[in-house]
């Protein structure tokens, strides 16, 4: 692996005193990020101050951003996308419950203004048995599609130039490839990074048990590699196309999601909590995030 280990590279807290933070995106010289549990979209300029942008009851995920400089906010449990107007206000913009089997989850806004959209699939925080579900579109007039099936927990994702969409299946252990069409169609479908096999069971704790990286949130830089949250692992490691893994820092604690910004794009902001489990985070304000140089800055969408 190249760029440094751990040891010589510091990582900072920027924010800390939250239940658990998601889905960060840099936009505009701010870091805007979801904290789940208090239903709260924040935005900071990583210098320690945060502000509050949206409240969300239905449990804030996925953000993004129109074309226009609207925010699209994903209130995971009631399966519906909000869209923060300019003047900072909330209405709906989607409406999913006809086709989410589990809570919403990532999502990531093309070129274009259209957003996909990632759900559960299953009940995960219930105990429920694992279940692959399907990736939706939804296009600027509003229009819901689905676009892909048989999708292993997709969580994280990125636009690469040339319009291909990498999306982290995190049960699955991989990042799966779409090329994006001008109607916004999905199409050659391929795996982008393996990282060991799938685990073959409907099982949660064992397919938890199986997985040699859990890829979760992700952002690409510049080269058109990937930095990954590795769920299950407290690091974050950089890929490659083929699934090279090039780069590691450790966090010290789980690490679920990484957007590339600051005002050169080469500061790697970072989600973290001690677990994932709805019952040890929804109580707790245990939830940092942190921050670390890195050599290579921001590329891709977010």
């Amino acid at each position: 692996m190249t760029g440094g280990s751990a040891r010589d590279r510091e990582l900072s807290v920027v924010l800390e005193g939250y239940s658990f933070l998601e889905c960060p995106r840099w936009r505009d010289g701010r870091l805007w990020v979801s904290d789940f549990y208090t239903g709260r979209v924040v935005s900071t300029d990583a210098g320690g101050g945060a502000e509050v942008v949206a409240r969300v009851p239905g449990q804030p995920s996925g953000l993004g951003f129109l074309p226009d400089g609207r925010a699209l906010v994903v209130s995971m449990r009631d399966h519906r996308i909000l869209v923060r107007e300019h003047s900072g206000g909330l209405a709906e913009y989607a409406d999913l419950s006809g086709s989410a089997t589990g809570f919403l989850n990532d999502m990531v806004v093309d070129g274009a203004g259209r957003a996909f959209v990632g759900d559960f699939g299953f009940d995960l925080m219930g105990g429920a048995p694992l279940r692959y579900a399907a990736l939706t579109r939804v296009d600027p007039d509003g229009t819901v599609t689905t676009a892909a099936e048989d999708l292993g927990f997709s969580n994280g994702m990125v636009v690469l130039p040339g319009n291909v969409l990498l999306v982290a299946e995190t049960f699955a252990g991989r990042i799966t490839a779409f090329d994006i069409g001008g109607d916004g169609g999905l199409s050659g479908r391929r795996v982008w990074a393996r990282f060991g096999e799938a685990p073959r069971t409907r099982d949660v704790a064992e397919a938890i048990g199986l997985l040699q990286v859990a890829p979760d949130g992700i952002c690409a830089d510049a080269e058109g590699a990937v930095w990954v949250a590795d769920a299950l692992h407290g690091r974050v490691i950089r890929v490659r196309e083929g699934g090279a893994i090039v780069d590691e820092i450790q966090a010290g604690t789980g690490v679920f999601a990484c957007m590339l910004g600051g005002e050169d794009g080469r500061t790697l902001f970072l989600c973290t909590a001690p677990s994932f489990a709805e019952h040890e985070r929804r109580d707790t304000r245990e939830a940092r995030l942190l921050a670390v140089r890195v050599d290579v800055p921001h590329g891709g969408l977010p």
